[in-house]
């Protein structure tokens, strides 16, 4: 028996041990196993969070570079001489803003439509607001830029959503050329009234009104008695086809009818296609009276010596399209008259023909085949933009002015009003230059980035004029980001961070916790959403000091506090300093946490547990760097952190798992000053022990309840779930040992 239990019992021990062995070994692997793939899942997370960022902030810097650094297409030159300019460089004498007379003047009218806007008033007419302005600006060529706005806007026709399907349909387009042609047709009326007012002597202008009789004193004074080449008679001593091209060139259509009737023997069937066209709102004849008339030009009018029969015929008929007719077009306003009166549209997307021109191929004519250099647009850039306006090419028109320093200001208000009234096609992107073109749109339309247009403009004057550059940023409400973010949080964003006025701008928190408002209140009608959107963009730029105060301000208690603590926790330890971070975060946490308690502001457990911790573990640090060792060590028993008994070390070890990060990372530092706090007490203690008269011979007691405190510490260093750094369990050991 005896050798059968030992047999029994060895192969117990041969089959138990290391079969116990093999589920060690087993459970380890497993262990190891699930570390490792947890480590390589946080690592991948890690790195895609990374890399996130890194592309969120490459976008973000990217499009700040856009804005910075014009390309090549949109180079800023200054073309002007210093005395046609002198209105732009008068800068305002007093006061800090960078803003010049002309740019307050825009600024001020800005100021006053967005008032209307956000507090639900009738809308004003914008493009009449800068208009108004414009006359006081002291310069011919920007009032006639206005005007030439306020006459092209003016459609009768309320835009669609879909801007492009507006602007390319038939309707807006012979609108567009209208509008143009009456612009063209009243402005050089003006220049016939100035010419014959400057010649009264000679043009014999008499009392009688109306068109036609000042055309008689205009002739009187532009064309010699006796003008060779000229054909079929004349009407009261001046030839019968100046008489009706310049009545057309006015845009008296009924006083070219008069002079017509006047030579109806001379005419002939011409007098029943005036009268056609008179009577037509697009001032087009019927396709047979067309072809008719078109017949007989070829036939015998294209070779005639009359310029102004040529003329005139080819505007009634809309044909020879090829002939620039330069005797009598002699100005580019004369020009595009010619061919805006020649534009035909009859078919959709007629391609160019002998006698066809259609608006888009007119603008691609104007536009890329005669460019800037044609017009010396370097010389003339009030020319070329009324060139390309007037031919509906806003885009184009605006992009250029811009270009020009001393006009910028003029092009971003235009941009404005088209953009208020949705004729401006944009850009589908912010990345896109400031002029771009989709190959998806018809030629030779061009898109415009306004929100890139408005950052260039408000650039200038936003560290010194936060408040104006805050008015233009509201026009890019409706405009978003690539992210889908409001561009006007994302500017507001830009511009609280840049400037540092959050109090003017945003607003700030008076001592009883009321709000004081802001400039931004009366555009965001919930205001706290849009703070806390820009606080989350300072937070995610690392900017924690801004993100508190504006979280604050926005009412966000526990951001607050989650990010008020993760500014404390590196600072605890630091000795304090004045002027120092910690010295100021330390201020502002205090203040944060008096307000709170008056106000009992009601927040997370967990963060406002940690937030006042830290605030006491920088008192107590304080104490300690101060040599106060004794309330030091009241303030660490009160606290509850660390036990100093060996009774409390399980109880304490279990509540610092519940403690954050923010606190549990400063534990060593915590615990290396309550050590040498007792190592200290200690020293004083055996020193204050020794000899002397009225002195006890020992303080055993105390001593060993130091030690005892200290093995507390020690032992509540070994147990605790938290990795020390560095050498400071050895340097524990060291002072525990020191008092032993």
């Amino acid at each position: 028996m005896p050798n059968k239990s030992i047999q029994s019992l060895s192969f117990f021990i041969l089959f138990y041990f290391p079969f116990q062995s093999f589920l060690k070994n087993e459970r380890d692997n497993a262990h190891i196993s699930v570390i490792q793939d947890r480590h390589i899942q946080t690592f991948e997370i890690a790195k895609k969070s990374h890399w996130d960022s890194l592309l969120v902030n490459w976008e973000q810097e990217k499009q700040r570079i856009l804005n910075t650094l014009l390309a090549a297409e949109d180079e800023t030159f200054d073309i002007l001489p210093e005395a046609e300019r002198s209105y732009v460089t008068e800068t305002v004498p007093f006061g800090r803003s960078v803003l010049n007379s002309t740019e307050l003047a825009y600024a001020r009218q800005v100021y006053i439509y967005n008032e209307k806007i956000v507090h639900g008033l009738q809308r004003p007419k914008f493009v009449s607001m800068f208009a108004n302005a414009a006359e006081g600006m002291d310069d011919k060529n920007v009032v006639d830029l206005w005007a030439m706005v306020q006459q092209m806007t003016e459609v009768g026709m309320e835009p669609s959503r879909d801007t492009l399907a507006f602007r390319t349909s038939k309707r807006i387009q012979m609108a567009f050329v209208r509008q143009a042609l009456g612009y063209l047709e009243s402005s050089y009326k003006q220049y016939v009234m100035a010419a014959v007012y400057g010649n009264l002597q000679q043009a014999q202008l008499g009392g009688i009104p109306g068109t036609l009789h000042l055309i008689h004193s205009f002739l009187n004074v532009k064309l010699p008695t006796h003008v060779p080449g000229l054909q079929d008679g004349e009407v009261d001593g001046h030839p019968v086809w100046a008489l009706l091209y310049y009545c057309l060139r006015c845009g008296d259509v009924a006083a070219a009818l008069t002079v017509a009737r006047c030579a109806e023997a001379q005419l002939g069937e011409f007098l029943t296609w005036l009268h056609e066209y008179a009577q037509d709102d697009g001032k087009s004849l019927t396709p047979s009276a067309a072809g008719r008339l078109r017949t007989q030009y070829r036939r015998g009018v294209r070779g005639c010596t009359d310029p102004y029969k040529r003329a005139v015929w080819a505007v009634v008929g809309r044909c020879d399209v090829a002939d620039a007719h330069a005797e009598v077009a002699e100005k580019t306003d004369d020009y595009i008259w010619l061919k805006l009166s020649q534009v035909s549209f009859d078919e959709e997307g007629t391609v160019m023909g002998q006698d066809h021109i259609t608006l888009s191929h007119f603008q691609t004519q104007l536009l890329e085949d005669y460019g800037e250099s044609h017009f010396s647009a370097a010389t003339q850039p009030f020319l070329y933009f009324q060139v390309l306006f007037l031919t509906a090419q806003f885009e184009a028109a605006i992009a250029f002015l811009f270009r020009i320093e001393c006009l910028r200001s003029h092009a971003v208000h235009i941009a404005l009003t088209l953009q208020e009234l949705r004729l401006l096609l944009l850009s589908t992107t912010q990345a896109a230059p400031l002029l771009s073109r989709e190959h998806t749109d018809p030629a030779p339309l061009r898109r415009l980035n306004f929100v890139r247009l408005v950052m260039l403009y408000t650039r200038k004057f936003e560290p010194t004029d936060p408040r104006e550059a805050l008015q233009y940023f509201y026009f890019l409400r409706s405009e978003k980001n690539g992210q889908g973010e409001s561009m006007f949080l994302c500017c507001v964003a830009e511009l609280v961070m840049e400037t540092r006025e959050f109090d003017m701008l945003l607003g700030r928190l008076e001592q009883d916790g009321t709000r004081r408002s802001g400039a931004v209140d009366k555009f965001c009608p919930d205001i706290k959403d849009t703070v806390c959107s820009i606080a989350a963009v300072a937070e995610n730029k690392g900017l924690f000091e801004e993100a508190v105060k504006l979280y604050d301000l926005a009412g966000n208690v526990d951001k607050v506090l989650e990010l008020m603590s993760r500014l404390l926790s590196p600072l605890v330890a630091a000795p304090g300093a004045p002027h120092s971070n910690r010295d100021r975060l330390k201020t502002a946490a205090l203040e944060i946490a008096d307000r709170y308690r008056t106000l009992h502001v009601g927040t997370d457990k967990a963060l406002s547990t940690t937030f006042y911790l830290l605030l006491d573990l920088i008192t107590f640090f304080d104490e300690y760097h101060a040599g106060q060792v004794d309330r030091a060590i009241d303030i660490m028993d009160k606290l509850k952190l660390l036990p100093l008994s060996l009774e409390m070390v399980d109880e304490r070890a279990a509540a610092f798992r519940n403690l954050l990060d923010e606190v549990r990372k400063n534990l060593p530092e915590v615990l290396l000053a309550t050590m040498n706090i007792l190592l200290t007490k200690f020293r004083r203690t055996r020193a204050a022990g020794g000899a002397g008269p009225g002195r006890p011979t020992t303080g055993a007691e105390d001593l060993e309840l130091l030690r005892s405190q200290a093995r507390a510490l020690l032992t509540f260093a070994g147990i605790v779930s938290y990795r020390l750094v560095g050498d400071t369990n050895a340097r524990l050991v060291q002072m525990d040992a020191l008092m032993n």
